[in-house]
């Protein structure tokens, strides 16, 4: 299964996520299939979101968008967010 991690800081977090929220037609448009949202426990404006997509390549290049890049000025992105793209090689619940 391939995953697309996400890691940014938000300038306020109560601010981004409703934005966040309102994108799901376009990150479901570049084939996400769902994700997890976490916080940094140290710094909750830190987040990182882990998606399940269908495709790499086709969640890259949504990544990469112009109309990601404006929705994520909306949303008051303080930083440049890191993108990863990763293939699970195991799932194991312990």
């Amino acid at each position: 299964m391939p995953y697309a991690l996400v890691r940014h800081k938000v300038e306020d977090y109560e601010r981004w996520k409703p934005v966040f929220d309102e994108d799901s037609e376009n990150r479901k448009a570049a084939g996400s299939k769902g994700y997890r949202l976490f916080r940094n426990s140290d710094d909750p404006n830190e987040t990182f979101i882990l998606f399940e997509v269908e495709d790499i390549e086709k969640y890259r290049q949504f990544g990469q968008s112009e109309e990601l890049r404006q929705k994520m000025q909306q949303a008051g992105i303080a930083d440049k967010p890191d993108f990863y793209f990763l293939d699970e090689v195991e799932h194991r619940q312990e």
